[in-house]
């Protein structure tokens, strides 16, 4: 593994990663349903998020739907579910703008990780961390680094014992650290969720 050669420069870094498996990015297909996934997880524990994801597939018969299929689901329907209002607008509006702008996976792949946060975070209700999970989760992207990630704050806080009194420092911190990490900061920060839920 490339990565954990450079990463364990770090040395404290290195501690996280020695008690660890190495940690495999996979691409995965349906970008618009992965990222509808993304914000129903917003502000939940992954267990919640999980049982209102496996609740949304049912609503298709247990299959993974395609955009159309989202955008043609009735609000109310959603509602049902869980979602809070905002989050099930956010989701029509994901799958609406998924068919309007004719997007194809394709194209997307081949984008920058800052074009796609570009082009995704028009869509009401998505955010630039919302896009940084998708890179990371979804199109497999190496070097992503998701500073206002509550999770990630509060490894980092721990790890490199920061003090985020001031948030806009505190940020900065996180970021300088980080930007040793290049080009493979995606993987840390898989290793940082691990090590912070105990992994």
């Amino acid at each position: 593994m490339d990565y954990i050669d450079h990463l364990s420069k770090d040395r404290k870094l290195a501690s996280v990663l020695r008690a660890q498996d190495p940690v495999a990015l996979e691409p995965r297909k349906n970008i618009c349903l992965r990222l509808c996934a993304s914000i129903m997880s917003q502000q939940l524990s992954t267990k919640v998020a999980k049982v209102l994801f496996h609740r949304f597939l049912e609503l298709y018969g247990g299959k993974e739907p395609k955009p159309a299929q989202i955008a043609a689901t009735p609000f109310e329907q959603l509602r049902g579910i869980g979602l809070s209002n905002a989050k099930a607008q956010y989701v029509l509006n994901v799958a609406q703008f998924f068919i309007d702008q004719k997007i194809d996976e394709k194209k997307l792949r081949k984008m920058s990780d800052e074009e796609v946060i570009e082009l995704l975070t028009q869509i009401k209700g998505v955010g630039r961390w919302t896009v940084e999970m998708l890179l990371m989760f979804t199109l497999g992207r190496e070097d992503v680094f998701a500073v206002d990630d509550y999770g990630i704050q509060v490894a980092m806080k721990k790890l490199y014992k920061l003090d985020d009194s001031n948030k806009k420092e505190f940020k900065l911190k996180m970021q300088g650290i980080a930007a040793k990490w290049a080009p493979y900061r995606t993987y840390a920060c898989r290793h940082l969720w691990d090590w912070k839920d105990g992994g």
